[in-house]
């Protein structure tokens, strides 16, 4: 045992989990877990003690860890990281403890996010600026606001999650963002990006009414600054005058390709030097003194004093800088955000200021920090600048998904038609988007998150008599909806809205499900609105959605794998508006299925005729119009009919539900029985586990349908 006791610290901290425990033998309990080390396999492995229970667990909503088999990994030796617990341990660190601590930190979670092929270059890029928020400031007294999910996995590390870390983004595993209900150290959900000034702010009103005195810290990036609620968060905290922190992460992403043609933000001595005289107690002391003397001196003296000062603070920081000047903030900055000791003054010298108001720190970070050349073309190769969106394999094999197709289709129309664009708003540009990109870059407009913007400058694209696709995935649109409604359906401009990443997501969870699509797009009077069911229908929509030019249309298709991989793209053919078309015919239930979850109708179909069920399978396309000739015959020729569908209550099953009750089908013998998400966020899961967990699989469909015709004992054994 002597290998065994060298990987633990003289805390007695588990070398992989860093909980405290006073032995790693295999009978020990300590703080009702215990810990199994295998001094053969050079690795260990936590699982709960047997008939135990934690006696403070602020994992709340996980219920388990993982199964054995999945929770080894190779050990790093990380001797500082070990001794962590919780942030109060990283208080009392040296400067260049802080170093270590950072070094081991970004050691480990390029092992494990590399290895699970999860993105890992936003969580790189953070280390040492979670490290050194976490040394000055007092979590989760103070509160800790974070935008962007995939910056948070060393803030995860630090407040007590380490050991769960390989159970990121799977089913009762982490999250890939911060969450209230997993973490007292995370004060409010990041989701889409642009929320935490909003919501810093709330707390720090709340905060200042109540009497209390806790810091108010929020930290964005780049991409959120693109969202107009970022700058309607700051204006506010501008006028309220409320004590927060805003930290800039400025990655120095572009948008745009080239940007190597932009000068990027220089970190040198002479900023680093300004950025701690601007922090600094005695500077901020003389910048009020000496606006209080002009304040007496007369009203006009006052402005034009204010007005050199900002000229001032401007020629001191980039370009930029007076931007959040004008909007109240005290901008600090720019500072190396690797460099520890830097951050940590500027931090502390902010932290010491009363009364300060809304302060911007302005933080330059490399997203390749701590990657060597050889790992971080590995991990380019394996993983990609979009993989983020999507849930990888493990294999290097990347099967064709919906937005290859529908790419491949956009560009063979937009060859055929010059007036054919693409608009993309959203987080990031999808791998498979940079075809259209690289064939047609004059013709394709990405505008980040700025969802409400994509929408309106597609509706002034299409009156200016060009044909824009607006391609935006589901839950994204749904900060647009309000330009959806009145810039676009209200005056009946034909924008094509391409809905990506539609139901259900996987490891993203909740914060991406593309849910509600269906729902709020098919309420509005003049919008089409239609889903494939495997990918020669994605690529007829495109024709459809070209064709229509008097009004606007909107189709749908998933996140994955297309249906079958061993055919060619065929040639678009538009679909008739409103008509949906039968798959196979029987006689005792219909199965009426919308976009992709007609493919596990026709896998219900399968397992119910091995019970000598007839099933009729039918593609419905359209949600609106629905085909009301089919709807009939469906209610005419069958006692029972269901409706499957990947999205919430209110969507294409109650378009249905209203068409067969007014035309008095609902009065005959027809009986009709809907299946739709459930009324829950589904927490994140492999896609497969999710689809369990919303009932709607093959299986779940057969079972529906065998329960409907009384068969209840044959639906229970289907599930088992």
């Amino acid at each position: 045992m002597a290998a065994a006791s060298a990987r633990f610290s003289a805390f007695g901290a588990c070398g992989n989990h860093g909980e405290r425990r006073p032995s790693c033998s295999g009978s020990s309990k300590v703080e009702s877990w215990g810990c199994r080390f295998s001094p053969t396999a050079e690795v260990c492995k936590i699982a709960p003690a047997s008939g135990t229970t934690r006696s403070k667990n602020v994992f709340s909503q996980i219920n388990s860890l993982p199964d054995d088999d999945d929770f080894f990994y190779e050990k790093v030796p990380t001797p500082m990281l070990d001794v962590i617990e919780s942030p109060t341990n990283v208080k009392n660190l040296s400067t260049k403890e802080l170093r270590q601590l950072a070094d081991e930190i970004r050691l480990e979670l390029s092992s494990i996010l590399s290895k699970a092929q999860k993105p890992l270059k936003a969580s790189l890029a953070v280390v040492e600026l979670t490290v050194a928020i976490h040394h000055v400031f007092h979590a989760p007294a103070d509160k800790i606001l974070w935008d962007i999910g995939e910056q948070t996995y060393a803030h995860k590390m630090l407040t007590g999650r380490r050991s769960l870390m390989n159970t990121l983004r799977q089913k009762d595993g982490l999250s890939g963002f911060t969450s209230r209900s997993e973490s007292e150290y995370d004060p409010f959900g990041a989701g889409h990006g642009c929320s935490s000034i909003s919501a810093g702010l709330g707390m720090a009103v709340a905060r200042d009414m109540k009497g209390k005195r806790e810091r108010i810290l929020t930290v964005i990036s780049n991409g959120t600054t693109m969202a107009g609620q970022v700058y309607e968060a700051m204006s506010n905290a501008g006028y309220l005058d409320s004590d927060m922190i805003v930290i800039l992460n400025d990655s120095r992403h572009s948008l745009h390709p080239n940007v190597e043609e932009g000068p990027k933000t220089s970190i040198n001595a002479l900023s680093s030097t300004l950025s701690k005289l601007q922090s600094s107690k005695s500077f901020r002391k003389f910048r009020e003194v000496a606006k209080g003397v002009t304040k007496k001196i007369g009203r006009g003296m006052h402005e034009w004093a204010a007005k050199v000062d900002e000229f001032a603070r401007g020629m001191m920081g980039p370009p930029g800088a007076t931007l959040f000047e004008e909007l109240g903030l005290y901008y600090i900055g720019p500072i190396d955000g690797h460099n520890i000791e830097d951050l940590v003054c500027v931090f502390q010298e902010v932290v010491s200021l009363n009364s300060m108001g809304p302060v911007l720190i302005h933080v330059v970070t490399e997203e390749n920090q701590g990657i060597e050349h050889s790992q971080r073309s590995e991990i380019d190769e394996n993983l990609g600048e979009g993989s983020s969106s999507y849930d990888s394999v493990a294999s290097n094999y990347q099967p064709r998904t919906y937005s290859d197709c529908f790419v491949e289709a956009l560009v063979r129309k937009a060859e055929s038609d010059k007036d054919v664009v693409m608009v993309h708003g959203g987080v990031e540009v999808e791998p498979s988007l940079q075809l259209f990109r690289e064939k047609f870059p004059d013709k394709f407009f990405d505008v980040g998150m700025a969802e409400q913007h994509a929408v309106t400058f597609s509706a002034g694209l299409s009156c200016g008599g060009l044909k824009p696709f607006c391609v935006i995935p589901s839950t994204f649109l749904q900060r647009a909806f309000d330009q959806v409604v009145h810039d676009v359906d209200r005056q009946r401009i034909p924008v094509r809205f391409v809905i990506t990443s539609a139901g259900l997501v996987g490891s993203n969870g909740p914060v991406q499900c593309g849910a509600f699509d269906i729902t709020f797009m098919s309420c509005l009077p003049n919008m089409i609105v239609m889903a494939p069911s495997d990918e020669d229908e994605l690529v007829d929509m495109v024709e459809t959605a070209a064709m229509v030019d008097d009004r606007p249309i909107c189709f749908r298709y998933p996140r994955g794998a297309i249906v079958r991989t061993d055919k060619s793209l065929s040639h678009g053919i538009p679909i008739e508006i409103g008509r949906g078309r039968i798959l196979a015919e029987g006689k005792d239930v219909a199965l009426l299925g919308y976009g992709s979850m007609v493919q596990n109708c026709v896998k219900a179909r399968s397992l119910l005729s091995k019970l000598g069920i007839e099933v009729t399978v039918a593609d419905a396309r359209f949600c609106k119009p629905l085909d009301m000739g089919l709807l009939r015959e469906l209610c005419e020729n069958h006692a029972f009919l269901v409706t499957v569908e990947e999205g919430s209550i209110g969507g294409f099953g109650s378009h249905v539900a209203q068409f067969i009750a007014l035309d008095g089908r609902l009065d005959g013998r027809i009986k009709w029985r809907p299946i739709v998400l459930p009324d829950a966020y589904i927490e994140h899961a492999s896609p497969n586990e999710q689809l369990s967990l919303a009932g709607l699989t093959g299986h779940h469909i057969a079972a529906t349908v065998l329960s409907l015709l009384g068969r209840t004992r044959e639906a229970l054994l289907l599930m088992c």
